[in-house]
């Protein structure tokens, strides 16, 4: 198996279509897929799989019971770090992707939870919302352009 470009990080998503839409877009890209406990499904759930097709099978899956989990395992650089949030002061184009990188993505209800909001504050990151009359975004579509910024920064 190929070496990861880069890896998406999901913090306790709940919306098994959108899992399945992100792992969809990792296996195009060759980014692995990372899901941080707990989840509001079951990773085996038709859901999830019909929304990855049959590529599902193709996705690098890593699970991690909890964030600290994930930190300790992982060992990230703080600059290979990216947080999304629409509370960002820096903005998807405004960012530096490099190989191996982390695109972590909060919970579809939620989004990050405020520790590491907190903690985390230069590393965060938005997509512009140009219009007040969208309060948010779906998590598969912002995941899917910010993968593709990434791979352009990367690749091309």
């Amino acid at each position: 198996m190929n070496k990861s470009n880069f890896k998406i990080v999901l913090y306790s998503p709940e919306i098994p279509g959108n899992t399945g839409s992100i792992g969809r877009t990792c296996v195009a890209l060759n980014a692995e897929l990372i899901l941080i406990h707990p989840l509001g499904f079951d990773i085996d759930e038709k859901a999830v799989r019909r929304a990855g097709l049959d590529y599902w099978k193709h996705v690098k899956i890593t699970e991690y019971q909890n964030f600290q989990e994930f930190l300790d395992s992982e060992k990230p650089q703080l600059e290979t770090l990216h947080f999304f949030t629409k509370n960002a002061k820096k903005n998807l184009f405004e960012t530096s992707f490099k190989e191996d990188c982390y695109l972590v993505f909060g919970c579809e209800t939620k989004g990050l939870p405020q520790e590491v909001l907190s903690k985390y504050q230069d590393e965060l990151v938005s997509l512009p919302i140009l219009s007040e009359n969208i309060r948010s975004l779906n998590l598969a579509s912002v995941a899917t352009t910010a993968a593709y910024e990434a791979i352009r920064q990367i690749k091309y």
